[in-house]
């Protein structure tokens, strides 16, 4: 039996106080060698049994194995000087320190494969793993090499794609790239982003998901935020070519944001993975929050292509209040199944295909 309205995370969750600094993205590790690679392993069984207790359906490691979601990719490929760092404008938001392109990227060996293998072992649950989107890469590099966005994005959709296909072997069921990108450069979204992300995706049989939303909750992304006016209309620069794309999953960005619920119709007969949480406040939700959003919702998406989620990535927020949030997520989307059950919301909104591992 199918599961309607899976539940997952869009991104990390609270790393252990004894791997890195608590409510802090980025942190070093505090562990090195063999201790770092036994503290992942330990971070990311709990970062699971957090989720299953809080009854979340398709799980994720938490990203409890890099410390960040772009750059640690990054650090496996050749052709990328670490030591030699520039200061970039991220996201055309905020200065920062990144790596240069010296030379031709490749990727020498496998990322995140053994630790997708090693999460699989440890459920039967759907799993999920997250890899940053090819234009998003891009954003988070000085280029010295390729001196054009465009073409190193086209090497990082392909070393990304060997990436996604070692994973989807490893047993991943879905594979979820990043592209906060895709709510700022437009015209490239347009011209080549979404291009790059289906090469990315190509060849995959496992579900594929991009995730585009407005950042974690750190000053410079809500100071951005503020600037944004009363409707935050970002994504229907990209929505109508997304949805003639093959990436089966959409994501936006709704619990206390100003995005109008309505542009979910710019991907109408795509799964919508829906941010029904908000990780830029302490404030946990109360499950009738959650399930007010869903239900809203629901007026744009069929039930069984909604997959409640959160708005991004957990990782600055205490443990103790990211455990309540997961905990109000699962428990909305359950509210609101029981209403699909009862007949409270329309009942022919209920047969779109569900996540494939859940039936």
């Amino acid at each position: 039996m199918k599961i309607v309205l899976p539940t997952s995370t869009a991104g990390s969750l609270p790393k252990p106080s004894w791997l890195a600094q608590p409510e802090t993205l980025w942190s070093p590790w505090k562990l090195a060698g063999e201790e770092l690679t036994q503290g992942k392993q330990d971070a990311l069984r709990l970062a699971l049994d957090d989720q299953r207790q809080a009854g979340i359906d398709i799980v994720s490691d938490g990203e409890q194995t890099r410390q960040h979601f772009v750059t640690t990719f990054i650090e496996h490929l050749s052709g990328v000087d670490f030591e030699s760092r520039r200061t970039v404008r991220i996201r055309d938001r905020y200065d920062a320190s990144v790596p240069t392109v010296v030379g031709a990227v490749e990727r020498t060996k496998p990322v995140f494969v053994d630790d997708a293998k090693f999460l699989r072992q440890q459920t039967k649950q759907p799993i999920k793993w997250a890899l940053p989107g090819p234009m998003t890469m891009i954003d988070t590099l000085y280029d010295d090499h390729y001196k054009s966005r465009e073409k190193l994005a086209w090497e990082f959709a392909r070393i990304l794609n060997q990436e996604a296909r070692e994973l989807e072997a490893a047993g991943v069921d879905i594979i979820q790239f990043d592209e906060p990108a895709f709510n700022v450069f437009f015209d490239e979204v347009n011209d080549w982003g979404v291009a790059t992300l289906e090469k990315a995706a190509d060849g995959l049989k496992c579900e594929t998901a991009v995730h585009i939303c407005y950042g974690y909750g750190i000053k410079a992304n809500t100071d951005w935020k503020k600037t944004l006016g009363s409707e935050w209309r970002h994504y229907e620069e990209a929505f109508p070519k997304l949805r003639e794309s093959g990436i089966d999953i959409i994501s936006l960005e709704c619990q206390n944001s100003r995005v109008p619920m309505d542009l979910i119709e710019l991907i109408r007969g795509k799964k919508v993975m829906l941010g029904a949480i908000d990780v830029a406040s302490d404030t946990i939700e109360t499950p009738e929050q959650v399930a007010d959003t869903l239900r809203k919702a629901l007026q744009f998406v069929d039930a069984g292509n909604l997959y409640p989620s959160t708005n991004c990535g957990m990782a600055p927020l205490s443990a103790r209040i990211a455990k309540g949030k997961l905990k109000a997520l699962a428990a909305g989307a359950e509210i609101v199944r029981r209403e699909l059950t009862d007949g409270k919301l329309p009942q022919g909104s209920v047969g779109a295909p569900a996540c494939p591992a859940l039936a």
